[in-house]
Protein backbone atom coordinates (compact mmCIF):
# COMPACT_ATOMS: atom_id res chain seq x y z
CA UNK A 1 0.00 0.00 0.00
CA UNK A 2 1.21 3.59 -0.93
CA UNK A 3 1.48 6.19 2.00
CA UNK A 4 -1.32 7.86 2.65
CA UNK A 5 -1.71 11.24 1.62
CA UNK A 6 -4.34 13.06 3.09
CA UNK A 7 -3.55 16.40 1.11
CA UNK A 8 -1.77 15.41 -2.11
CA UNK A 9 -1.00 17.93 -4.43
CA UNK A 10 -2.82 17.98 -8.12
CA UNK A 11 -0.85 20.13 -10.12
CA UNK A 12 -2.19 21.71 -13.54
CA UNK A 13 1.03 22.45 -15.66
CA UNK A 14 0.06 25.10 -18.28
CA UNK A 15 2.73 25.33 -21.41
CA UNK A 16 2.32 26.69 -25.02
CA UNK A 17 5.14 24.80 -26.53
CA UNK A 18 5.16 21.16 -25.19
CA UNK A 19 4.14 18.89 -22.48
CA UNK A 20 5.01 15.18 -20.81
CA UNK A 21 3.47 13.36 -18.20
CA UNK A 22 4.42 9.73 -16.94
CA UNK A 23 4.47 7.95 -13.21
CA UNK A 24 7.67 9.57 -12.26
CA UNK A 25 9.50 12.55 -12.35
CA UNK A 26 12.34 11.90 -13.94
CA UNK A 27 10.78 10.39 -16.77
CA UNK A 28 8.77 13.81 -17.56
CA UNK A 29 12.21 15.80 -17.14
CA UNK A 30 13.86 13.51 -19.44
CA UNK A 31 10.96 13.72 -22.26
CA UNK A 32 10.84 17.80 -21.71
CA UNK A 33 14.15 18.14 -22.29
CA UNK A 34 14.09 16.37 -25.72
CA UNK A 35 11.13 18.74 -26.54
CA UNK A 36 13.42 21.72 -25.83
CA UNK A 37 16.06 19.97 -27.93
CA UNK A 38 13.70 20.14 -31.19
CA UNK A 39 12.46 16.86 -31.16
CA UNK A 40 8.75 15.88 -31.68
CA UNK A 41 6.57 13.71 -29.68
CA UNK A 42 7.67 10.47 -30.52
CA UNK A 43 11.27 11.59 -29.16
CA UNK A 44 10.00 12.37 -26.22
CA UNK A 45 7.96 9.59 -25.69
CA UNK A 46 10.99 7.20 -26.30
CA UNK A 47 12.74 9.26 -24.19
CA UNK A 48 10.29 9.41 -21.47
CA UNK A 49 9.96 5.28 -21.74
CA UNK A 50 13.86 4.86 -22.07
CA UNK A 51 13.90 6.58 -18.74
CA UNK A 52 10.94 4.80 -16.64
CA UNK A 53 12.53 1.02 -18.07
CA UNK A 54 15.46 2.45 -15.59
CA UNK A 55 13.96 3.95 -12.59
CA UNK A 56 10.70 2.52 -12.88
CA UNK A 57 11.86 -1.08 -13.62
CA UNK A 58 8.88 -2.63 -11.69
CA UNK A 59 6.30 -1.82 -13.93
CA UNK A 60 8.02 -1.61 -17.69
CA UNK A 61 11.51 -2.01 -19.51
CA UNK A 62 12.94 -3.24 -22.84
CA UNK A 63 11.92 -6.90 -21.61
CA UNK A 64 8.09 -5.57 -22.05
CA UNK A 65 5.54 -4.80 -24.48
CA UNK A 66 3.63 -1.71 -25.55
CA UNK A 67 0.93 0.06 -27.82
CA UNK A 68 0.97 3.51 -28.88
CA UNK A 69 -1.75 5.99 -30.39
CA UNK A 70 -0.11 8.77 -32.41
CA UNK A 71 -1.60 12.21 -33.85
CA UNK A 72 0.05 13.03 -36.11
CA UNK A 73 -0.67 17.17 -36.81
CA UNK A 74 1.15 17.61 -40.29
CA UNK A 75 -1.11 14.35 -41.69
CA UNK A 76 -4.27 15.07 -39.51
CA UNK A 77 -5.07 11.57 -38.51
CA UNK A 78 -4.04 9.10 -35.86
CA UNK A 79 -2.66 5.56 -35.94
CA UNK A 80 -2.13 3.24 -33.61
CA UNK A 81 0.84 1.05 -33.25
CA UNK A 82 0.84 -2.52 -31.41
CA UNK A 83 4.48 -3.07 -30.14
CA UNK A 84 3.25 -6.27 -27.93
CA UNK A 85 5.02 -9.46 -28.73
CA UNK A 86 4.24 -13.11 -29.39
CA UNK A 87 4.58 -16.47 -27.95
CA UNK A 88 7.43 -18.59 -29.36
CA UNK A 89 7.10 -20.22 -32.58
CA UNK A 90 7.58 -23.21 -30.47
CA UNK A 91 4.76 -22.79 -27.69
CA UNK A 92 2.83 -26.20 -27.01
CA UNK A 93 -0.08 -25.78 -25.16
CA UNK A 94 -0.84 -30.00 -25.25
CA UNK A 95 2.26 -30.66 -24.33
CA UNK A 96 2.07 -28.41 -21.43
CA UNK A 97 -0.86 -29.94 -20.51
CA UNK A 98 0.86 -33.37 -20.54
CA UNK A 99 2.74 -32.29 -18.02
CA UNK A 100 0.01 -31.38 -15.51
CA UNK A 101 -0.23 -28.21 -16.68
CA UNK A 102 -3.77 -26.43 -16.24
CA UNK A 103 -2.59 -23.01 -16.31
CA UNK A 104 0.61 -21.12 -16.85
CA UNK A 105 2.59 -20.29 -14.16
CA UNK A 106 2.20 -16.30 -12.87
CA UNK A 107 6.43 -16.21 -13.06
CA UNK A 108 9.17 -17.94 -15.17
CA UNK A 109 10.76 -18.87 -18.09
CA UNK A 110 7.25 -20.26 -19.37
CA UNK A 111 5.84 -16.98 -19.24
CA UNK A 112 8.05 -14.89 -21.46
CA UNK A 113 6.68 -13.49 -24.35
CA UNK A 114 9.13 -11.90 -27.44
CA UNK A 115 9.82 -8.25 -26.07
CA UNK A 116 7.80 -5.96 -28.54
CA UNK A 117 8.46 -2.33 -27.01
CA UNK A 118 11.93 -1.73 -28.30
CA UNK A 119 10.72 -2.69 -32.42
CA UNK A 120 8.01 -0.50 -31.55
CA UNK A 121 10.64 2.33 -30.49
CA UNK A 122 12.39 2.05 -33.65
CA UNK A 123 9.11 1.81 -35.91
CA UNK A 124 7.93 5.35 -34.54
CA UNK A 125 11.38 7.04 -34.50
CA UNK A 126 11.74 5.35 -38.23
CA UNK A 127 8.46 7.32 -39.26
CA UNK A 128 8.37 10.17 -36.48
CA UNK A 129 12.05 10.96 -35.30
CA UNK A 130 13.27 13.71 -35.50
CA UNK A 131 16.61 13.58 -33.33
CA UNK A 132 19.22 10.32 -33.71
CA UNK A 133 18.34 7.58 -31.05
CA UNK A 134 21.27 8.27 -29.33
CA UNK A 135 20.14 11.66 -27.94
CA UNK A 136 17.16 9.73 -27.52
CA UNK A 137 18.62 6.99 -24.97
CA UNK A 138 21.25 9.85 -23.38
CA UNK A 139 19.03 10.28 -20.05
CA UNK A 140 18.16 6.81 -18.91
CA UNK A 141 21.59 5.60 -19.88
CA UNK A 142 22.75 8.83 -17.38
CA UNK A 143 20.34 7.43 -14.85
CA UNK A 144 21.30 3.56 -15.30
CA UNK A 145 25.05 4.21 -15.14
CA UNK A 146 25.30 6.85 -12.82
CA UNK A 147 22.39 5.61 -10.51
CA UNK A 148 19.26 7.20 -9.46
CA UNK A 149 17.59 7.70 -5.95
CA UNK A 150 15.47 4.69 -4.98
CA UNK A 151 12.72 5.82 -3.92
CA UNK A 152 9.75 4.22 -1.73
CA UNK A 153 7.87 2.93 -4.77
CA UNK A 154 11.10 1.07 -6.31
CA UNK A 155 11.92 -0.16 -2.56
CA UNK A 156 9.25 -1.45 -2.03
CA UNK A 157 8.53 -3.11 -5.04
CA UNK A 158 12.03 -4.68 -4.35
CA UNK A 159 11.06 -6.05 -0.92
CA UNK A 160 7.98 -7.19 -1.53
CA UNK A 161 9.50 -9.56 -5.27
CA UNK A 162 12.52 -10.98 -3.45
CA UNK A 163 10.86 -13.01 -1.35
CA UNK A 164 8.31 -14.35 -4.58
CA UNK A 165 10.73 -14.92 -7.07
CA UNK A 166 13.09 -17.13 -4.47
CA UNK A 167 10.34 -19.16 -3.98
CA UNK A 168 9.03 -19.60 -7.21
CA UNK A 169 12.18 -19.78 -9.56
CA UNK A 170 14.47 -20.71 -7.00
CA UNK A 171 18.46 -19.93 -8.82
CA UNK A 172 17.18 -18.68 -11.53
CA UNK A 173 16.36 -15.39 -9.28
CA UNK A 174 19.91 -15.03 -8.99
CA UNK A 175 20.10 -12.92 -12.21
CA UNK A 176 17.08 -10.38 -10.65
CA UNK A 177 18.67 -9.82 -7.29
CA UNK A 178 22.26 -8.99 -8.92
CA UNK A 179 20.75 -6.76 -10.57
CA UNK A 180 17.88 -5.35 -8.66
CA UNK A 181 19.50 -5.98 -4.71
CA UNK A 182 22.74 -6.51 -5.06
CA UNK A 183 23.53 -5.80 -1.57
CA UNK A 184 21.53 -8.44 0.08
CA UNK A 185 19.31 -5.81 1.69
CA UNK A 186 16.54 -3.80 1.28
CA UNK A 187 17.81 -0.12 -0.79
CA UNK A 188 17.94 2.89 1.83
CA UNK A 189 15.59 5.88 0.75
CA UNK A 190 17.61 8.35 -1.61
CA UNK A 191 20.34 5.59 -2.04
CA UNK A 192 21.89 5.70 -5.02
CA UNK A 193 20.89 2.93 -7.66
CA UNK A 194 23.09 1.59 -10.76
CA UNK A 195 22.17 -0.54 -13.45
CA UNK A 196 25.29 -1.01 -15.07
CA UNK A 197 24.59 -3.78 -17.50
CA UNK A 198 21.27 -2.36 -18.43
CA UNK A 199 23.33 0.87 -19.07
CA UNK A 200 25.83 -1.04 -20.99
CA UNK A 201 22.69 -2.87 -23.59
CA UNK A 202 21.11 1.18 -23.77
CA UNK A 203 24.80 2.52 -24.82
CA UNK A 204 24.60 -0.67 -27.57
CA UNK A 205 21.23 0.23 -29.02
CA UNK A 206 21.73 4.07 -28.80
CA UNK A 207 25.09 3.06 -31.20
CA UNK A 208 24.05 0.24 -32.93
CA UNK A 209 20.86 1.54 -33.30
CA UNK A 210 17.49 -0.20 -32.03
CA UNK A 211 17.07 -3.02 -34.22
CA UNK A 212 20.32 -4.51 -32.62
CA UNK A 213 17.68 -5.83 -29.92
CA UNK A 214 16.36 -7.83 -32.30
CA UNK A 215 19.11 -9.20 -34.72
CA UNK A 216 22.93 -8.13 -33.41
CA UNK A 217 24.91 -8.02 -30.73
CA UNK A 218 21.81 -7.60 -27.90
CA UNK A 219 19.64 -10.44 -29.48
CA UNK A 220 22.49 -12.86 -29.60
CA UNK A 221 23.22 -12.42 -26.06
CA UNK A 222 19.13 -12.69 -25.08
CA UNK A 223 18.96 -15.57 -27.00
CA UNK A 224 21.83 -17.02 -24.48
CA UNK A 225 20.56 -15.91 -21.80
CA UNK A 226 16.66 -16.75 -22.58
CA UNK A 227 17.93 -20.60 -23.66
CA UNK A 228 19.84 -21.02 -20.02
CA UNK A 229 16.90 -19.66 -18.07
CA UNK A 230 14.20 -22.15 -19.65
CA UNK A 231 13.18 -19.93 -22.44
CA UNK A 232 11.00 -21.51 -25.56
CA UNK A 233 12.35 -17.70 -27.38
CA UNK A 234 14.78 -17.98 -29.54
CA UNK A 235 16.85 -15.87 -31.67
CA UNK A 236 14.71 -16.57 -34.69
CA UNK A 237 11.43 -15.59 -32.69
CA UNK A 238 13.54 -12.47 -31.81
CA UNK A 239 14.62 -11.64 -35.30
CA UNK A 240 11.32 -12.52 -36.97
CA UNK A 241 9.59 -10.37 -34.32
CA UNK A 242 7.19 -7.22 -36.19
CA UNK A 243 5.16 -4.43 -34.92
CA UNK A 244 1.84 -3.76 -36.63
CA UNK A 245 0.20 -0.43 -37.79
CA UNK A 246 -3.42 -0.40 -36.91
CA UNK A 247 -6.93 1.38 -37.10
CA UNK A 248 -7.91 3.01 -33.74
CA UNK A 249 -11.14 2.33 -32.17
CA UNK A 250 -13.65 5.13 -31.79
CA UNK A 251 -16.67 5.64 -29.57
CA UNK A 252 -18.82 8.73 -29.22
CA UNK A 253 -19.51 9.66 -25.71
CA UNK A 254 -21.91 12.15 -25.95
CA UNK A 255 -20.58 14.36 -28.54
CA UNK A 256 -17.23 13.75 -27.88
CA UNK A 257 -15.19 11.20 -29.62
CA UNK A 258 -13.13 8.56 -27.81
CA UNK A 259 -10.38 6.74 -28.90
CA UNK A 260 -7.96 3.78 -27.92
CA UNK A 261 -5.69 0.43 -29.39
CA UNK A 262 -8.00 -2.29 -31.20
CA UNK A 263 -7.75 -5.80 -29.55
CA UNK A 264 -5.23 -7.32 -28.59
CA UNK A 265 -5.31 -4.77 -26.66
CA UNK A 266 -8.33 -4.15 -23.61
CA UNK A 267 -9.10 -1.05 -24.88
CA UNK A 268 -12.67 -2.41 -26.35
CA UNK A 269 -13.11 -3.27 -23.33
CA UNK A 270 -12.71 0.43 -21.81
CA UNK A 271 -15.24 1.35 -25.04
CA UNK A 272 -18.02 -0.57 -24.20
CA UNK A 273 -18.11 0.48 -20.70
CA UNK A 274 -18.89 3.62 -22.07
CA UNK A 275 -21.20 2.06 -24.63
CA UNK A 276 -22.88 1.08 -21.49
CA UNK A 277 -22.80 4.21 -19.85
CA UNK A 278 -24.02 6.42 -22.62
CA UNK A 279 -27.41 4.59 -22.61
CA UNK A 280 -28.07 5.44 -19.16
CA UNK A 281 -28.96 9.18 -17.66
CA UNK A 282 -25.89 11.39 -17.19
CA UNK A 283 -24.32 12.58 -13.63
CA UNK A 284 -25.01 16.03 -12.84
CA UNK A 285 -21.90 18.21 -13.36
CA UNK A 286 -21.91 19.38 -9.94
CA UNK A 287 -21.03 16.01 -8.52
CA UNK A 288 -17.71 16.38 -10.21
CA UNK A 289 -16.57 19.42 -8.41
CA UNK A 290 -14.42 18.74 -5.51
CA UNK A 291 -15.27 20.08 -1.96
CA UNK A 292 -14.58 19.35 1.91
CA UNK A 293 -10.45 18.57 1.09
CA UNK A 294 -11.98 16.61 -1.57
CA UNK A 295 -13.78 14.26 0.36
CA UNK A 296 -16.93 15.00 -1.38
CA UNK A 297 -15.47 14.92 -4.82
CA UNK A 298 -16.89 12.94 -7.42
CA UNK A 299 -20.16 11.47 -8.45
CA UNK A 300 -23.23 9.98 -6.48
CA UNK A 301 -23.79 6.35 -5.67
CA UNK A 302 -26.20 5.96 -8.97
CA UNK A 303 -23.52 6.85 -11.26
CA UNK A 304 -20.55 4.87 -9.20
CA UNK A 305 -23.09 1.69 -9.17
CA UNK A 306 -23.75 2.24 -12.35
CA UNK A 307 -20.30 2.41 -13.59
CA UNK A 308 -19.51 -0.94 -11.48
CA UNK A 309 -22.07 -2.53 -13.24
CA UNK A 310 -21.12 -1.69 -16.38
CA UNK A 311 -17.36 -2.71 -16.03
CA UNK A 312 -18.29 -6.16 -14.80
CA UNK A 313 -20.15 -7.27 -17.72
CA UNK A 314 -17.57 -5.66 -19.76
CA UNK A 315 -14.77 -7.54 -18.39
CA UNK A 316 -17.01 -10.89 -18.73
CA UNK A 317 -17.72 -9.70 -22.38
CA UNK A 318 -13.43 -9.52 -22.24
CA UNK A 319 -13.24 -12.62 -20.98
CA UNK A 320 -15.02 -14.30 -23.40
CA UNK A 321 -14.23 -12.65 -26.99
CA UNK A 322 -10.46 -10.70 -26.55
CA UNK A 323 -7.71 -11.99 -28.08
CA UNK A 324 -5.39 -11.67 -30.94
CA UNK A 325 -7.59 -11.08 -33.66
CA UNK A 326 -5.58 -12.93 -36.36
CA UNK A 327 -6.01 -16.32 -34.65
CA UNK A 328 -10.09 -15.70 -33.80
CA UNK A 329 -12.51 -13.26 -34.48
CA UNK A 330 -13.46 -10.68 -32.13
CA UNK A 331 -17.10 -8.97 -32.52
CA UNK A 332 -15.54 -5.65 -31.86
CA UNK A 333 -18.71 -4.12 -33.95
CA UNK A 334 -21.03 -6.01 -31.83
CA UNK A 335 -19.46 -4.62 -28.21
CA UNK A 336 -19.72 -1.16 -29.12
CA UNK A 337 -22.90 -1.07 -30.92
CA UNK A 338 -25.19 1.15 -29.29
CA UNK A 339 -28.12 -1.30 -29.38
CA UNK A 340 -26.17 -3.95 -27.36
CA UNK A 341 -24.86 -0.96 -24.92
CA UNK A 342 -28.43 0.02 -24.12
CA UNK A 343 -29.36 -4.05 -23.92
CA UNK A 344 -27.18 -4.16 -21.26
CA UNK A 345 -27.72 -1.27 -19.25
CA UNK A 346 -31.26 -2.04 -18.95
CA UNK A 347 -30.39 -4.90 -17.21
CA UNK A 348 -28.33 -3.28 -14.53
CA UNK A 349 -30.73 -3.03 -11.58
CA UNK A 350 -30.16 0.72 -10.04
CA UNK A 351 -30.85 -0.86 -6.38
CA UNK A 352 -28.83 -3.62 -6.21
CA UNK A 353 -25.40 -5.36 -6.97
CA UNK A 354 -25.82 -8.46 -10.08
CA UNK A 355 -23.67 -11.63 -9.19
CA UNK A 356 -20.56 -11.02 -11.70
CA UNK A 357 -19.43 -13.53 -14.26
CA UNK A 358 -16.38 -16.18 -12.86
CA UNK A 359 -13.47 -14.78 -14.76
CA UNK A 360 -11.07 -17.10 -17.39
CA UNK A 361 -8.41 -14.72 -17.10
CA UNK A 362 -5.96 -14.06 -14.51
CA UNK A 363 -5.74 -10.21 -13.07
CA UNK A 364 -3.29 -7.97 -14.38
CA UNK A 365 -1.33 -5.29 -13.23
CA UNK A 366 2.37 -3.19 -13.68
CA UNK A 367 2.50 -0.73 -15.84
CA UNK A 368 3.59 2.32 -17.16
CA UNK A 369 1.72 5.18 -18.92
CA UNK A 370 3.03 8.50 -20.40
CA UNK A 371 1.46 11.23 -22.77
CA UNK A 372 3.43 13.60 -25.01
CA UNK A 373 2.78 17.17 -27.03
CA UNK A 374 4.76 18.50 -29.07
CA UNK A 375 4.86 22.27 -30.22
CA UNK A 376 3.10 21.55 -33.57
CA UNK A 377 0.27 19.74 -31.83
CA UNK A 378 1.12 16.05 -32.42
CA UNK A 379 0.43 13.81 -29.65
CA UNK A 380 1.76 10.49 -28.21
CA UNK A 381 -0.36 8.08 -25.64
CA UNK A 382 1.86 5.35 -25.11
CA UNK A 383 0.99 2.46 -22.23
CA UNK A 384 4.46 0.25 -21.65
CA UNK A 385 4.55 -2.89 -19.19
CA UNK A 386 6.56 -5.66 -18.06
CA UNK A 387 3.20 -7.16 -16.49
CA UNK A 388 3.71 -8.12 -12.94
CA UNK A 389 6.04 -6.59 -10.63
CA UNK A 390 9.33 -6.88 -12.42
CA UNK A 391 7.64 -9.48 -14.85
CA UNK A 392 8.73 -12.94 -15.18
CA UNK A 393 11.56 -12.41 -12.57
CA UNK A 394 13.83 -13.72 -15.27
CA UNK A 395 16.46 -11.04 -15.38
CA UNK A 396 19.45 -11.71 -18.43
CA UNK A 397 22.84 -10.87 -16.40
CA UNK A 398 25.07 -9.51 -19.63
CA UNK A 399 22.28 -7.56 -20.78
CA UNK A 400 20.55 -6.52 -17.65
CA UNK A 401 17.12 -6.70 -19.34
CA UNK A 402 14.38 -8.00 -17.47
CA UNK A 403 11.40 -9.89 -19.05
CA UNK A 404 8.12 -9.59 -18.78
CA UNK A 405 5.60 -12.60 -18.07
CA UNK A 406 2.78 -11.51 -20.31
CA UNK A 407 2.50 -15.34 -21.57
CA UNK A 408 0.92 -15.87 -18.19
CA UNK A 409 -2.06 -14.67 -19.48
CA UNK A 410 -2.80 -17.31 -22.27
CA UNK A 411 -4.67 -19.96 -21.20
CA UNK A 412 -4.59 -24.02 -21.81
CA UNK A 413 -7.93 -24.55 -22.38
CA UNK A 414 -8.32 -25.96 -25.89
CA UNK A 415 -11.64 -23.91 -25.91
CA UNK A 416 -10.95 -20.78 -25.07
CA UNK A 417 -10.31 -17.46 -27.11
CA UNK A 418 -6.88 -16.81 -25.59
CA UNK A 419 -5.14 -20.18 -25.56
CA UNK A 420 -1.76 -20.18 -26.53
CA UNK A 421 -0.32 -20.88 -30.04
CA UNK A 422 2.81 -20.62 -31.55
CA UNK A 423 3.09 -16.89 -32.84
CA UNK A 424 0.11 -15.91 -30.84
CA UNK A 425 -0.15 -12.80 -29.12
CA UNK A 426 -2.49 -12.54 -25.61
CA UNK A 427 -4.99 -10.73 -24.59
CA UNK A 428 -3.59 -7.34 -23.31
CA UNK A 429 -4.84 -5.01 -20.38
CA UNK A 430 -2.88 -2.33 -22.31
CA UNK A 431 -4.97 0.27 -23.46
CA UNK A 432 -3.95 4.01 -24.52
CA UNK A 433 -6.33 6.49 -24.88
CA UNK A 434 -7.08 9.80 -26.32
CA UNK A 435 -10.25 11.93 -26.57
CA UNK A 436 -11.24 14.09 -29.82
CA UNK A 437 -13.28 16.87 -30.31
CA UNK A 438 -14.64 17.96 -34.24
CA UNK A 439 -12.14 15.36 -35.07
CA UNK A 440 -9.02 17.13 -33.34
CA UNK A 441 -7.44 15.63 -30.05
CA UNK A 442 -8.83 17.28 -26.67
CA UNK A 443 -7.26 14.97 -24.20
CA UNK A 444 -4.54 12.65 -24.42
CA UNK A 445 -4.93 10.25 -21.29
CA UNK A 446 -4.54 7.01 -19.80
CA UNK A 447 -3.46 5.11 -16.83
CA UNK A 448 -1.71 2.09 -15.35
CA UNK A 449 -3.74 -0.55 -13.17
CA UNK A 450 -3.85 -3.78 -14.81
CA UNK A 451 -7.56 -4.86 -15.04
CA UNK A 452 -8.51 -1.28 -13.57
CA UNK A 453 -7.40 0.48 -16.68
CA UNK A 454 -11.20 0.01 -18.23
CA UNK A 455 -13.04 1.86 -15.25
CA UNK A 456 -10.08 3.83 -14.84
CA UNK A 457 -9.90 5.17 -18.57
CA UNK A 458 -14.31 5.01 -18.19
CA UNK A 459 -14.07 7.21 -15.12
CA UNK A 460 -11.41 10.03 -16.29
CA UNK A 461 -13.58 10.39 -19.78
CA UNK A 462 -16.69 10.74 -17.83
CA UNK A 463 -15.30 13.66 -15.61
CA UNK A 464 -14.00 15.16 -18.10
CA UNK A 465 -17.40 14.52 -20.61
CA UNK A 466 -20.14 14.95 -17.97
CA UNK A 467 -18.62 16.51 -15.10
CA UNK A 468 -16.37 19.19 -17.06
CA UNK A 469 -13.57 19.43 -14.87
CA UNK A 470 -9.60 19.76 -15.68
CA UNK A 471 -7.57 17.25 -16.27
CA UNK A 472 -6.02 17.57 -12.87
CA UNK A 473 -9.60 16.84 -11.32
CA UNK A 474 -10.14 14.17 -13.80
CA UNK A 475 -7.20 12.20 -12.54
CA UNK A 476 -7.12 13.08 -8.91
CA UNK A 477 -11.10 11.95 -8.40
CA UNK A 478 -11.70 9.31 -5.55
CA UNK A 479 -11.72 6.19 -7.55
CA UNK A 480 -13.36 3.02 -7.77
CA UNK A 481 -12.17 -0.48 -9.74
CA UNK A 482 -13.94 -3.63 -9.89
CA UNK A 483 -11.83 -6.61 -9.12
CA UNK A 484 -11.34 -10.09 -7.99
CA UNK A 485 -9.82 -11.46 -4.88
CA UNK A 486 -8.37 -13.68 -6.11
CA UNK A 487 -6.72 -15.82 -9.52
CA UNK A 488 -9.93 -16.53 -11.92
CA UNK A 489 -12.61 -15.37 -9.50
CA UNK A 490 -15.54 -13.18 -10.07
CA UNK A 491 -14.72 -9.46 -10.05
CA UNK A 492 -17.16 -9.37 -7.04
CA UNK A 493 -14.54 -7.06 -4.84
CA UNK A 494 -14.67 -3.46 -5.65
CA UNK A 495 -11.48 -1.69 -4.66
CA UNK A 496 -12.24 1.90 -3.55
CA UNK A 497 -11.00 5.01 -1.94
CA UNK A 498 -12.32 5.85 1.52
CA UNK A 499 -12.48 9.12 0.51
CA UNK A 500 -15.71 9.39 -1.57
CA UNK A 501 -19.05 11.59 -0.23
CA UNK A 502 -19.79 10.90 3.11
CA UNK A 503 -22.40 7.68 2.87
CA UNK A 504 -21.61 6.52 -0.61
CA UNK A 505 -19.66 3.68 0.66
CA UNK A 506 -22.58 2.46 2.81
CA UNK A 507 -25.21 3.02 -0.06
CA UNK A 508 -22.68 0.88 -2.03
CA UNK A 509 -22.56 -1.57 0.57
CA UNK A 510 -26.39 -1.82 1.29
CA UNK A 511 -26.67 -2.63 -2.54
CA UNK A 512 -24.78 -5.39 -2.35
CA UNK A 513 -20.90 -4.50 -3.20
CA UNK A 514 -17.88 -5.96 -1.53
CA UNK A 515 -15.87 -3.49 -0.63
CA UNK A 516 -12.23 -3.36 -0.54
CA UNK A 517 -11.65 0.01 1.24
CA UNK A 518 -8.13 2.12 0.40
CA UNK A 519 -6.68 4.58 1.75
CA UNK A 520 -6.29 8.12 0.17
CA UNK A 521 -4.70 8.19 -3.06
CA UNK A 522 -3.35 4.47 -2.98
CA UNK A 523 -1.66 3.33 -5.69
CA UNK A 524 -3.50 0.43 -6.00
CA UNK A 525 -6.17 2.07 -7.81
CA UNK A 526 -3.78 2.96 -10.74
CA UNK A 527 -1.51 5.27 -12.22
CA UNK A 528 -3.72 8.35 -14.66
CA UNK A 529 -1.80 10.91 -16.76
CA UNK A 530 -3.64 13.31 -19.07
CA UNK A 531 -3.22 16.47 -21.23
CA UNK A 532 -5.51 19.10 -22.39
CA UNK A 533 -5.02 20.59 -25.80
CA UNK A 534 -6.36 23.72 -24.67
CA UNK A 535 -8.24 26.19 -28.02
CA UNK A 536 -6.55 22.90 -30.05
CA UNK A 537 -3.42 23.20 -28.59
CA UNK A 538 -0.47 24.66 -29.73
CA UNK A 539 -0.38 23.70 -33.13
CA UNK A 540 -3.70 26.10 -33.50
CA UNK A 541 -2.54 29.05 -31.63
CA UNK A 542 -3.62 27.29 -28.30
CA UNK A 543 -1.90 25.94 -25.43
CA UNK A 544 -1.44 22.78 -23.34
CA UNK A 545 -2.70 21.67 -19.39
CA UNK A 546 -0.91 18.69 -18.06
CA UNK A 547 -2.01 16.55 -15.07
CA UNK A 548 -0.07 13.38 -13.66
CA UNK A 549 -1.84 11.23 -10.93
CA UNK A 550 -0.95 12.09 -6.87
CA UNK A 551 -0.60 8.13 -6.44
CA UNK A 552 2.62 8.05 -8.43
CA UNK A 553 5.79 9.56 -8.01
CA UNK A 554 5.25 11.58 -11.17
CA UNK A 555 5.27 15.48 -11.75
CA UNK A 556 3.81 17.29 -15.39
CA UNK A 557 6.51 18.88 -17.25
CA UNK A 558 5.40 21.84 -19.87
CA UNK A 559 6.60 24.95 -21.03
Amino acid sequence: MDPVRLLAPMPLARGGAGAVVAPHHLATAAGLGILRQGGGAVDAAIATNAVLAVVMAQACGLGGDAFWLVWDEPAGTQTALNGSGRAPASADPESLRARGLATLPLRGPLTITVPGAVRSWADAHARWGQLPVAALLAPAIELAMGGFPADEHFVRAVETSGPIFDATLGPLARGWHAAYRPHGRPWRPGERVRLPALGTTLVRLATAGLADFYSGEIAARQAAGLAAAGSACTAVDLADHASTWETPLTLDYRGATATTHPPNSSGVTGLEVLNILRALPAPDPAEFIPGDGGRTAGPDVRWVHAGIEATRRALADRDAFLTDPAFASVPVDRLLDRAYGAQLAAAINPQRAARPVTATNPPGGGTVYLAVVDASGSAVSLIQSNYAGFGSGIVEPSTGIAYQNRGSYFSLDPGHPNVLAPGKRTLHTLMPGMLLRDGRPWVVHGSMGGDAQPAIFAQVVSALVDGGVDVATAVGAPRWHAAPARHFAPPDSVVIEARFRDGLLDQLAAMGHRLDVRAPFDGALGHAHAIELVDGGPGRGGTLAAATDPRSLGLPAAW
